[in-house]
This record gives C-alpha cells, structure tokens and sequence, in this order.
C-alpha cells in the first residue's frame, strides 16, 4: 500500500503572535506565585497572580493587589519586565533578541514582525525593528530622567526605581504604579494631581507610546513635512489631537468643578489623555459624573493606534467607520481622506473591530453585573477598562469574585492581542473560497 503523505503544518504569524502572549503571561503568572514576589514571603494564588501577569503583558493597569505595598522589588520588577515585553510585543521581544545575537531573520520571523507591528510591508522590517528599540529606550530613559527631580526629593534613593518603574509603565500605556502604602493603596498619580511636572511627563510619554512606532518612523524620516506623512500617519495625529482636545473641553466644563482653574484644567488634560488605554489617574475617577463616565468608557474602547503599546480597537478603526458615515451621509460611493481612498475591505475590518470590541465589553460587563449584583455602568466601566487595556477603575476590580477575575483576564487578553489578530489565528485554513451566493436585497436603517 502506498504510504500516505502528511502535510506539516506550521503555525501562522497570527497563531504565534496570540500563543507568544499566552506563554509570557503563564511565565509571568508562575514567577508572580513564588514568595519571594510577595512583601510577606508567601505564596499568591494563582488567579491572583495570573490577574496581575495578564493586566501587566496586555498592558492593562487593573488589579486585584496593591502593587506598591502587596509586590515585592523581585515582583515589581518581574512585572516591569512582562509589561515592557507586553508593550513592545512579544514578536517584537523575541526578534530583538535574535539581532542582538546576530542571528539571521527568516521570511517568516519577518511576516511574524510585520503582523505584529501592523507594518504596510515585509520589506525594512529589521532597520524598523531596531528603530523601534532605540527610540523606546531612549524615551523611557528621558522620562525617567524629568521624573528624578520630583520622586528623588521624596523617597531619596527609592526614587529612581519610581521614576524608571513609572517611566516604563506610561511609556507602554500600562497604568501600574507602586505609589501604594499598606495604609493608602491603589493611588495612582492622585498624590501629584497638582504637579504640573509629573502631569506633563506622564502625559507625553503616554501619547508618544500611544501613536504608534509607524507613526513615530514617519515623524522621524519626513520631520515636520505632514503632506509627505502617510495616509494612517496623517489620521492617526488628527484623530489623537482631537481625541485629547474635545474631551479636555468636556471634562474641563461638566466636571471636576471642585477645583482650582488650573488644577482643573490640568485634571482635564491628564484624564482626557489617559483614558485612552493608559490607566493612571490624578482623581478620584468614582466620584466624576455619569455622563463623564460615560464619555470615559468611549474613549477606552476607542484606545491608542495601530502597532503602538496601547490597546483598544485603535483609533483608524474608529476613524475609518466616521469616514464612511460622512461619506455615506454625502451620497458618495467611497470613503476617503487627505485625498485618497480607503479600500473596502478596511471599511470591513473596521465594522468587524467595532462590533467585536463592543460585543466583548458589553457582555463582559453584563456578566460581571449579574454575578456580583453591581450597578451595571459601573460594571460596563470595569469591561471597558479591561478590553481597552486602560486599567482605570471604579474600586470596584479588586473586590470581584473569582469568577470576574476570569472574565475580566479574558477581556484583557483579547483586547490585547487583537481582534483581527485573533480572528485571524482561528480561522486560519477555514476560507472557503471567494464563491458568490445569489445577490438579494435587504433594508437597513
């Protein structure tokens, strides 16, 4: 009988790029559960520490332990390391090591890095790559730099560990802080609300991280030139800028009117910027209004930019549905902008995103609801916060049962990785063709 010929098959980029992440975050979770992560030497359990792994890869910022009076330096660091990783990518990570050892990139492990870093091409990828190092580095090591004068003063020798920690953690979006006390946790920034320093450090590195390294590579080749700028790079800023700007206006004229001018003003700006996937806060983010919230919650499920350390369905996705609504308001066929045109399938992709984001953060928060009896906005607000990887919360986070740890780590994990990414990696193989069924209107709207 003739032997039978079996086809290996090989994982794709995106099944990598969703299993790489899966195996930092057990990594991480295991290194979290040893005692000498903990300040009491003793052993965390493993939803906790999974929770903690998995908020820090995904860049999140939630938590369900202080992580300035629960962790220890080896915990704090251990979770430095997974968020700096998260930030830049696994992918990214891994073939960062192999240049550094002079190894060659196959054509895969340049398809893998395209599809992490939402690359337009293969071709580049590696001078990308180490672009991508540099500039991270450099970035984390100034804003450390500007944070010294403040945190020096305050903990003397501790304060370089704070300003580096709290560097790396805005620069990648992430949101932790270990500002926290036994007496005084889960702080965030609040202790410097009125720091026009620290605000404006936090705020720039959170936005530069945010953009995404596409866009910082074209900044750096075309400099101030914006017409030569790429399409995406040119939506990218727009959008950003009016992101930051309108909310600002809002929060700065509904809410927060219990301080000072400038302290409000300042409030405004900080809240506005850090929504949008970073988790930090100056305020007491439980007592803001409802439609603040409200605003909030929007503003972290539209999240950072594509191939950036946020998270979020990407502010091109948000942009591109805007886009075709105009266009569809004005009669015309296509959607575009800058004079060019957006292609169908991105338009697809984008209703795609949305729908999943919003399917993901409803759900989640009507789970999370229903199980621990909570009023269901602050429950959505805990969804959103975890599927935009942004890390705000309500205080109501590390009170959750088990249960909600769990969907809220799934939550994290998908809003992470991606919604194309994932898509993608479970449907590899599955095409059946481009064959057209029979063509019958329906009426929408």
């Amino acid at each position: 009988m003739p032997k039978k010929s079996y086809k290996k098959k090989h994982l794709t980029s995106f099944q990598l790029i969703i299993l790489g992440f899966a195996g930092v975050i057990l990594l991480g979770s295991f290194l979290l559960m040893l005692p000498f992560s903990s300040v009491d030497r003793t052993l965390t359990p493993f939803h906790e520490a999974l929770f903690t792994a998995t908020s820090a890869v995904c860049v999140t910022g939630l938590v369900v332990k202080d992580t300035g009076s629960y962790w220890s330096v080896a915990g704090q660091t251990i979770i430095l390391m997974l968020i700096q990783i998260g930030g830049l990518g696994v992918v990214t990570v891994a073939a960062s090591v192999s240049l550094l050892s002079g190894k060659k990139i196959s054509l895969m492990q340049r398809s893998t890095m395209q599809d992490a870093i939402s690359a337009p091409k293969v071709g580049g990828i590696v001078r990308l790559t180490r672009f991508i190092l540099k500039g991270t580095f450099l970035i984390e090591a100034a804003g450390a730099l500007f944070l010294l004068p403040v945190f020096l003063p305050d903990y003397g020798g501790r304060g370089i560990w704070l300003s580096v920690f709290h560097s790396i953690s805005a620069f990648c979006n992430a949101g932790f802080d270990i500002l926290g006390t036994a007496a005084n946790p889960f702080p965030s920034l609040t202790g410097y609300s009125a720091n026009a320093l620290v605000n404006v450090v936090i705020m720039l590195l959170i936005v530069i991280g945010g953009i995404g390294f596409l866009t910082w590579d074209d900044i750096y080749i075309n400099k101030l030139n914006f017409k030569r700028y790429r399409m995406q790079s040119k939506i990218i800023l727009m959008t950003t800028a009016c992101l930051i700007l309108f909310p600002v206006v809002f929060f700065f004229t509904c809410d927060l009117k219990n301080l000072s001018t400038g302290n409000r003003l300042l409030a405004a700006a900080f809240q506005s910027v850090t929504t949008r996937t970073a988790g930090f806060n100056t305020i007491d983010i439980s007592k803001m209004s409802e439609p603040s919230k409200a605003v909030m919650i929007l503003l972290m499920l539209i999240g950072g930019s594509p191939g950036s350390t946020a998270g979020g369905m990407k502010t091109t996705t948000f942009t591109v549905l805007v886009l075709n609504a105009i266009a569809t308001f004005r009669s015309q066929e296509n959607a575009g902008a800058f004079g060019r045109r957006l292609e169908y399938h991105v338009i697809k992709n984008a209703a795609t995103i949305a729908m999943l984001y919003f399917v993901l953060f409803f759900c989640g928060g009507l789970a999370i609801s229903i199980y621990e009896e909570l009023p269901l906005l602050d429950c959505l607000y805990e969804s959103a916060s975890a599927v935009g990887t942004v890390g705000l919360t309500l205080g109501v986070t590390p009170k959750l049962h088990v249960f909600s740890q769990i969907v809220l780590i799934i939550l994290m994990y998908l809003g992470r990785v991606g919604g194309l990414t994932l898509i993608y990696a479970v449907l590899s193989g599955k095409n059946r063709g481009n064959a057209k069924l029979p063509l019958e209107k329906i009426t929408v709207g």
